[in-house]
């Protein structure tokens, strides 16, 4: 079996297990996160599939916790299939709370860039559609003068031959995605694996970033 025949396996598995995960679980009705505890603050990134963008940040001191949702849409209470569909201009996204006397936005920004394709528009590694883009939505103004000025300086470095595509927004109301997305990752780690190697994410990062990722 060829590479290119078995990534296609892969990502067939992985299209069955999500299917069948979707079929046996109650989706249940989004909500939206309340307000982060004094003395803690909020970040929100978009990077593609949500359920990628939470190890990375779980693991950081400081972080206080990570949750899988959808933001950037108008629809009220969106689910998985509405945002799957790419017809509620809501994106995959993860909302990080974390403590500001032990880690920085901007330590969180680098980690950010580090873990995303900046360089594909409305797209991420092997999923497709607006819902898969990356995007930081700023929650305050000093939030959006460090993503403007860590995007510029990636920019002003030569890195990337292609412009860099990320948006950077205002954050919108953030709705929790159904709780079988929450912590994918560690309720199902070999799914998780199958996927993320199918997709080929550690392959294009590494790619990008070589081994700032």
């Amino acid at each position: 079996m060829t590479t290119t025949q078995r990534v296609s396996a892969l990502l067939a598995i992985a299209a069955l297990v999500g299917g069948a995960m979707a079929l046996v679980t109650a989706e249940g009705q989004t909500s939206a996160t309340p307000v982060a505890a004094p003395g803690l603050a909020k970040a929100t990134f978009a990077g593609g599939c949500f359920w990628c963008m939470e190890p990375p940040f779980d693991e950081l001191d400081g972080v206080i916790s990570t949750t899988s949702g959808y933001t950037g849409g108008e629809r009220q209470h969106p689910t998985y299939g509405e945002v799957s569909s790419g017809r509620t201009a809501h994106a995959e996204a993860v909302e990080v709370v974390y403590d500001p006397a032990k880690i920085t936005y901007a330590q969180l920004l680098d980690v950010f860039w580090r873990n995303i394709d900046p360089l594909t528009r409305n797209r991420q590694f092997c999923d497709h559609g607006a819902q898969y883009r990356t995007a930081i939505f700023f929650h305050d103004a000093e939030q959006e003068r460090l993503a403007r000025k860590t995007k510029r300086q990636l920019e002003e470095s030569g890195r990337f031959a292609d412009p860099i595509v990320t948006q950077i927004a205002e954050a919108h109301q953030f709705w929790a995605a159904e709780d079988y997305h929450q912590d994918y990752y560690l309720k199902n780690p070999i799914r998780y694996k199958f996927y993320r190697f199918g997709c080929g994410r550690d392959r294009r990062l590494k790619e990008l970033w070589g081994d700032d990722n």
